[in-house]
């Protein structure tokens, strides 16, 4: 069993035991979290689409850690200006343990 969930603006294709990495959440590590905006989900029997999300599904997941993603390095140029501008970026995130996916 498999399910679409929608968090923090973006969509993960989720199943149990899968570990998923999202922006930043406001939770302890450790703690177990719901994702109660289930778009689809998909059985051995079909798939229930959800029009925007499917009634009483949920996913339960537990928090692992809290880390910071690859650094991003952005370059500004503009040629014969002597105009360079170099700047780095690393996204907070949150790694998700996926527990449970209920119908």
């Amino acid at each position: 069993m498999y399910a679409v969930v929608e968090t923090k603006g973006a969509q993960y294709r989720v199943t149990e035991g899968q570990q998923i990495q999202i922006d930043r959440m406001d939770a302890d590590v450790g703690a177990e979290i719901e994702l109660d905006r289930v778009l689809m989900l998909g059985k051995e029997d079909g798939v229930a689409v959800g029009s925007p999300t499917v009634e009483g599904a949920k996913v339960l997941a537990k928090v692992v850690s809290h880390d910071q993603g690859d650094k991003v390095i952005t370059f500004k140029y503009r040629p014969r200006k002597r105009y360079r501008k170099t700047r780095g970026f690393r996204a907070s995130l949150t790694t998700l343990e996926i527990t449970a996916i209920q119908a």
